[in-house]
């Protein structure tokens, strides 16, 4: 495993459409195209959006329309789905919105899948209905996809049009190892939230290596993994906007899905030690810092891992200073290139 510099590499976003205290989802889609559009204007690879349920700080749930949005924004930058959750949807209904999204817009649609429900077991029963074992059949699923969008399908009896024959990439995601030989074994790009999971990490990339086999779609294996980034101008400036996600983080670990609250100066007083050791161990990839800090803590993540692709999320409460943070981020990818 060869160490690629940080500017070698393409830097994407991940975005949950996350709905800040006093914020209405309306006014977050519109922060969600205005980073779209200047992550477009400054290079970056992807615009992915996640679907999760029933969370108050979540509003990318309707994960396909929200996608046609920013794609109808914007015109060069790749978007999709990081990810769609396969299990709570029929493949034939994925492959018919894919297939109008990339009609749509050619060239540009990305299909991220992922296996978990991606919201609480009861909300979960809520989306599946009868289809409470769909999570033990995602390589079913995904075979099934996949013969929708064959052009090869054209004489079956069961097509999804549009879809048929469209090349749409197809990633699979993973938290934990569990997909990490399923991307490998089909030969497709692989896409690890190490963001939230940290802990599988090395593992499942690893994994996805050992059991990879080149196919039509990718010859050799393609690894992407998303890490959390709070960048300002100074590192305390940085720290204190991180306070917001940990703020957030406390909240899921208490089991509430409040909104993203604003910064605080400190988070003492504000949880247990108990929680604050929960939080930081899924924090492990979560980097907090001014433009030196990034830096380094970036491209030693790209020599410990030795991925192809960045993925970054950033919870920050003002929009203006998420902009600011992936600007950072721009500035480093260009500064790292000259």
């Amino acid at each position: 495993m060869d160490p690629k510099p940080f500017s070698a590499l393409p830097i994407s976003l991940l975005d949950l459409a996350t709905v800040g205290e006093g914020r209405s989802p309306a006014e977050t889609f519109q922060n969600s195209l205005r980073l779209a559009r200047m992550a477009e204007r400054w290079g970056f690879r992807r615009f992915w959006l996640a679907e999760h349920h029933n969370m108050e700080s979540v509003a990318s749930s309707a994960t396909v329309v929200l996608i046609g949005f920013i794609a109808g924004g914007t015109s060069t930058i790749r978007v999709g789905s990081g990810g769609i959750m396969l299990p709570n949807h029929a493949p034939l209904i994925v492959a018919e919105q894919f297939g109008t999204l990339e009609s749509l817009y050619p060239g540009r649609i990305d299909l991220g899948l992922g296996r978990a429900p991606g919201t609480d077991p009861v909300t979960s029963m809520a989306l599946r209905r009868e289809r409470l074992a769909a999570g033990y059949d995602f390589p079913q699923n995904i075979e099934e996809l996949r013969t929708y969008l064959s052009a090869e399908n054209r004489t079956g009896r069961v097509r999804a049009i549009p879809g048929e024959g469209l090349d749409i990439p197809i990633w699979i995601l993973g938290s934990s190892t569990e997909s990490a030989w399923l991307a490998g074994s089909l030969g497709l790009p692989y896409a690890f939230a190490s963001h939230f999971a940290p802990a599988q990490l090395h593992a499942a990339l690893n994994l996805y290596r050992q059991h990879f086999t080149p196919s039509d779609h990718l010859k050799e294996p393609y690894m992407m993994a998303c890490v959390n980034v709070v960048a300002a101008d100074t590192d305390e400036e940085a720290t204190r906007l991180s306070t917001s996600f940990l703020q957030l983080a406390v909240g899921l670990v208490r089991g509430r899905t409040a909104p993203l609250p604003p910064p605080v100066e400190s988070m003492e007083g504000r949880w247990t030690e108990w929680e604050e050791a929960a939080v930081r161990a899924f924090r492990t990839y979560t980097f907090v810092g001014a433009h030196d800090r990034i830096r380094k803590d970036l491209q030693e993540f790209v020599d410990h891992t030795g991925v192809d692709e960045l993925m970054v999320a950033s919870h920050i409460y003002d929009p203006a200073a998420r902009l600011r943070s992936y600007e950072i981020l721009h500035e480093l990818w260009q500064e790292r290139k000259g």
